[in-house]
């Protein structure tokens, strides 16, 4: 440990607070908050206490730290989850939306705004949602304008007179002429925009009592005109409190907070639940990254922390709710105390509604990792590797070969010819569509022939039984290969359905139906490696092929040498144990079983004086 450190760890206060990890180069690494910093930080460098994973790398990097200290741990909390958001440190918790929310946004100043947005800029400006559907967000728009008649342009910066705080053009278009509300006077405007920061925070019901006992007022005293506004207002609020889904009959508000992992991506998921007065306010859900060697507790800590310390949480609940035990409740307790201005519990309900509400928001959070995963392994399905682009570009072909067929033929001086067929699927292996090939109508070293035969079989096959079509056919070797492919898929009618061409192992040239000279692709290109890489798996596989079947060729000639073993005891061995090599490793009991107890001798006998290689 450097000295430097050392002496900071030394001199560390007993005071909340945010300490700073930083490496080598002086770069932030981990940013935390302490109850107590001395004992917080001095615990991560204790020689007894044993970390493993990323941990264990993040205490091998500190080699500086930098504190602020704090009056109390719900200042604390504010601070890290600012520094957080501002410097992204590497080891802490990343947490990202999946996409972009939208917002009703209330400006600050004397004359607010209310106007829908997707970026929230933080200038004081008070945001509500988010809302999971632009309809919802649209629909409260809608009862805000029809309710108070007030305008909720969705103005740009440029477009507003900064001294007036509205638009410039002073009235809004069409529909909205009577709503505008740039020449309302300053005092009943504000009025207003209580009245609105009570309807997005979800206090339906006692604006609607509170309206109602507005408009009585203004009957009784003969302002008829304001009473019917009044009345149209409590209609419109009405029809939209009627819409939103009650869930529980307390008027108790809550956040219900539920969280799952997804430890094969290493991604978890929190989500929010707003009851307000009964009913659903909104769904909220995040994904936090870069949680490996970090439980439940912890993770579902950082999400609840971050919410609340961010611009749109709004106004806070009666009770929290959660999934998971906290690791540590005190700076969270505390914050929500100043804010709400009395103690909000932080409960973990095991049985009755409250557990189903949690449950509910577990289940929404699982199926949010599933909708990830289906989007990655989606984006991995559509995506092209860069090899397989190349070989697009090189060859100037009208589409990516994302599915390519290699064929190989192998004998050894004309005998036990095979044939293999490898598949290649963007790029990789699909080697649960290999083939192999005996070659049954040509005798002698014919590759010609034995390609045409093995073309023949597969592209017959391919068309008659529906089977996936590939991009691209490769035959192993030059004009001769290719042209005696050429001539057979054209007799079957299959020719023109799949670009065709050979590769020539002397010069690895490329050669293309119809021209004379071969293709030159460069040898570094990334298109002629895969070509390469799928020509030597054809290779191999051929190979394999041909020695297996010479190998049980020549088992079966030396057994057959033996009195009284015919083809017919040949195939029940090999047939019981799969294979030459099995045969020959087989005991003399296991033998007796299939073929008798005196070939079982004569057969046991002969393997173990000259031992037979599969």
């Amino acid at each position: 440990m450097q000295l430097l450190l050392e002496e900071k760890l030394e001199n560390l206060p007993t005071c909340p607070g945010v300490y700073l990890f930083k490496d080598s180069g002086g770069s932030i690494i981990y940013i935390g908050k302490a109850k107590r910093l001395r004992n917080r930080v001095r615990s991560y460098f204790q020689e007894s206490r044993v970390f493993t994973g990323k941990l264990n790398a993040l205490v091998n990097r500190v080699s500086d730290l930098d504190i602020i200290a704090t009056d109390s741990e719900a200042e604390a909390l504010i601070l890290e989850n600012n520094l957080i958001k501002q410097h992204q440190p590497r080891y802490n918790i990343n947490l990202r939306d999946d996409k972009s929310y939208p917002y009703i946004c209330v400006t600050k100043g004397e004359r607010p705004r209310v106007f829908p947005t997707r970026t929230i800029i933080r200038d004081g400006s008070r945001y509500y949602g988010p809302y999971d559907h632009v309809g919802k967000m649209r629909q409260m728009l809608e009862t805000i304008r029809q309710t108070f008649n007030l305008c909720t342009c969705a103005c740009t910066p440029r477009m507003i007179d900064q001294a007036r705080g509205v638009p410039k053009w002073g009235k809004c278009f069409e529909d909205y002429f009577e709503n505008c509300s740039g020449e309302t006077d300053p005092e009943i405007y504000q009025d207003v925009m209580d009245k609105v920061n009570r309807l997005l925070n979800g206090k339906t019901e006692d604006l609607i009592r509170d309206l109602k006992e507005e408009m009585q007022i203004a009957s009784q005293a003969l302002e008829f005109e304001k009473a019917a506004t009044l009345r149209d207002g409590i209609n419109s609020l009405s029809k939209y409190s009627q819409k939103m889904k009650m869930i529980t009959n307390d008027a108790v508000d809550r956040d219900v907070f539920g969280l799952e992992i997804d430890d094969e991506e290493n991604i978890a998921c929190g989500v929010l639940f707003k009851i307000r007065e009964g009913k659903l306010l909104g769904k909220y859900h995040r994904l936090l990254k870069n949680i490996e060697g970090r439980d439940k507790p912890e993770i579902l800590q950082t999400f609840i922390e971050d919410y609340y310390t961010s611009a749109i949480a709004g106004t806070s609940p009666d009770e929290v709710h959660i999934s998971h035990e906290l690791e540590d409740d005190e700076p969270l307790l505390e914050f929500l105390a100043q804010e709400h201005h009395r103690k909000v519990p932080i409960i973990q309900p095991k049985i009755g509604e409250k557990a189903q509400f949690v449950r509910m928001a577990l289940s929404n959070a699982k199926l949010t990792l599933s909708e990830v995963r289906f989007q990655k392994l989606k984006a991995e399905k559509d995506r092209i590797p860069h090899s397989v682009k190349s070989l697009q570009r090189d060859l100037r072909l009208r589409q990516p070969p994302r599915r390519i067929e290699c064929f190989d033929i192998s004998n050894l001086q004309g005998t036990d010819t095979v044939a293999s067929l490898v598949c290649f699927v963007d790029g990789q292996p699909r080697k649960s569509e290999y083939k192999r090939y005996n070659i049954n109508t040509v005798t002698g070293p014919d590759d010609f022939a034995s390609m045409r035969e093995v073309i023949r079989r597969r592209y017959s096959r391919v068309m008659k039984e529906k089977l996936t079509i590939p991009d691209m056919i490769i035959v192993d070797g030059g004009k001769g290969q290719l042209s005696s492919a050429v001539t057979v898929l054209k007799e079957i009618g299959f020719y023109g359905q799949a670009t065709i061409i050979g590769l020539a192992k002397r010069l690895e040239e490329v050669y293309v139906p119809g021209e004379s000279d071969p293709v030159m692709i460069p040898k570094t290109s990334s298109s002629l490696k895969l070509l390469q890489r799928i020509r030597d798996e054809a290779h191999r596989f051929a190979i394999t092929f041909h020695r297996l079947k010479r190998s049980k060729r020549t088992f079966q000639s030396e057994l057959q040498e033996i009195a009284g073993v015919g083809e017919k005891s040949v195939s029940k061995l090999l047939t019981h144990f799969g294979s030459a090599k099995q045969v020959a490793e087989a005991e003399l009991d296991e033998l007796e079983a299939v073929v008798g107890e005196v070939l079982a001798s004569k057969i046991n006998e002969k393997l173990k004086s000259k031992p037979i290689e599969e």
